[in-house]
C-alpha cells in the first residue's frame, strides 16, 4: 500500500508540474501579492505636518517640540499664533496644530486641532500626537512602539496575506483539481479501485502541501529580507503552526470538491465561501471587534482568524508556542473535523 500511495503522490505532483497555469497560480501569484501588499497597500500615516501654538515658549515647550521632531511621523512646520490656526489648516500648511496652554510649563495642558477632511487620518494623527506629547493614548503608543516601532502596515498585512494565500493555493486549487478529475471520469476509477479513500485524500493533499511549504519559505524570505518584517517568535514555530493551517486548508478544499459539480462551481464556492470571509471576518483588514455584535460571532468559526492572530503573535510580538495554544487548539480541532467530513464523503461515494 505504501508503494501505491507513493505512486499516487508522484502522479499528482507530475500532473501539477506539467500544468503551467497551476504553477503560475501556486508560485507566482503569492509573490506578487506579498510585494503588492507590502509596498503599495499601506494604511500608514507618516510625515504629518504639525504646527505648534505656544504663547509661552519655555523648556517644556522646547522639549515637546524636540520629541515631535525625533520621529518620522511628524514634520514640524514651526510656531504659529492662535488667529492663524484656521488658515493653516484650511490651506494645508498644517494637518494638525498643537495648542499648548499658557501654563503648559506647570500644568501640561494642551489641545490638538485637526483637519477633519480625512477622518481616519485625523484620528490616527491625534493618537500619535497624544502618544508623543502625553495623554489618554500614551500606553497604546508605547505598546505599538515595542512591537512595531515604525508603524509599518506590512507588519499587519503579511500575516493576513499568509492566511489568504494558503487558502488560495490549498483550498481552491485542490477543490478545482479534484472536480476536474470527476468531470473527466478518472476520479470514479480511483473510487472503485482497491485503494482506500483515506489514501486518495492523502495523495491529493501531499503535492499541494509541498508546494505550499515552498511558498511559505519564499514568503518568509521576502518578508524578512525585503519588507523587514521580523520573525521574532522563531522560524520553526511559524512553520509548525503554518503546517497545521495548510492541512486545514487542504481538507477544506476536499470538502468543497465533494459538494461542487463542476470546476466553475468549485471555484465560485471556494472564492465566495472562503476568500470573502477571510477578507472581512478574519482580522486581515480590520479588527474583528470593530464588527457589529450580530456579525462578530462569525469570526470565531473562520480558521484564518486564528491563524492570522497566531502569526502576528509569533512574527511580530515574538511570543512562543505556549502563547498561541488556544489558536492552535482551535485550528487542530477544525482540521480534524474537516478531514473526517472529507473522508466520510469519499467513503459514502465508494459504498454507493
Amino acid at each position: 500500500m505504501q508503494i501505491k500511495l507513493s505512486s499516487f503522490v508522484k502522479k499528482e505532483m507530475l500532473h501539477i508540474l506539467r500544468d503551467p497555469r497551476t504553477m503560475l497560480v501556486v508560485l507566482v501569484i503569492p509573490v506578487v501579492l506579498i510585494l503588492l501588499f507590502g509596498f503599495t497597500v499601506s494604511t500608514d500615516v507618516n510625515h504629518i505636518d504639525v504646527a505648534v501654538c505656544a504663547p509661552v515658549r519655555g523648556d517644556a515647550v522646547r522639549k515637546t517640540v524636540e520629541r515631535l521632531c525625533r520621529t518620522d511621523l511628524f514634520r514640524f512646520k514651526g510656531f504659529i499664533d492662535a488667529p492663524d490656526i484656521d488658515a493653516h489648516l484650511r490651506t494645508g500648511k498644517a494637518s494638525a496644530v498643537v495648542v499648548l496652554a499658557d501654563d503648559y510649563e506647570t500644568s501640561g495642558h494642551y489641545q490638538v486641532v485637526l483637519d477633519g477632511a480625512d477622518v481616519n487620518t485625523a484620528r490616527v494623527s491625534e493618537g500619535y500626537l497624544r502618544g508623543v506629547i502625553g495623554g489618554g493614548d500614551q500606553d497604546l503608543f508605547v505598546l505599538q512602539q515595542v512591537y512595531n516601532p515604525e508603524m509599518k502596515s506590512a507588519f499587519n498585512f503579511i500575516p493576513g496575506i499568509l492566511g489568504m494565500i494558503f487558502l488560495l493555493i490549498c483550498a481552491i486549487m485542490t477543490s478545482v483539481s479534484i472536480v476536474r478529475e470527476k468531470e473527466t471520469g478518472t476520479m470514479e476509477v480511483l473510487l472503485v479501485s482497491p485503494v482506500k479513500p483515506a489514501y486518495i485524500i492523502v495523495s491529493k493533499m501531499i503535492p499541494y502541501l509541498l508546494l505550499s511549504l515552498v511558498d511559505l519559505a519564499i514568503i518568509l524570505l521576502l518578508a524578512y529580507f525585503v519588507l523587514d518584517v521580523p520573525l521574532s517568535g522563531g522560524v520553526w514555530n511559524i512553520i509548525l503552526f503554518s503546517v497545521v493551517y495548510l492541512v486545514l486548508a487542504l481538507a477544506l478544499g476536499m470538502v468543497v470538491s465533494n459538494v461542487a459539480k463542476s470546476q466553475i462551481a468549485a471555484l465560485l464556492m471556494s472564492a465566495l465561501v472562503m476568500m470573502m470571509p477571510v477578507l472581512f471576518f478574519s482580522g486581515m483588514l480590520f479588527p474583528p471587534d470593530n464588527l457589529p455584535w450580530a456579525l462578530r460571532w462569525i469570526t470565531y468559526i473562520i480558521p484564518a482568524r486564528w491563524y492570522i492572530d497566531a502569526m502576528r503573535k509569533l512574527m511580530i510580538e515574538g511570543v512562543g508556542l505556549r502563547s498561541v495554544l488556544l489558536e492552535g487548539g482551535i485550528l487542530v480541532g477544525e482540521t480534524l473535523l474537516l478531514l473526517a467530513a472529507a473522508t466520510k464523503r469519499f467513503s459514502d461515494r465508494l459504498e454507493g
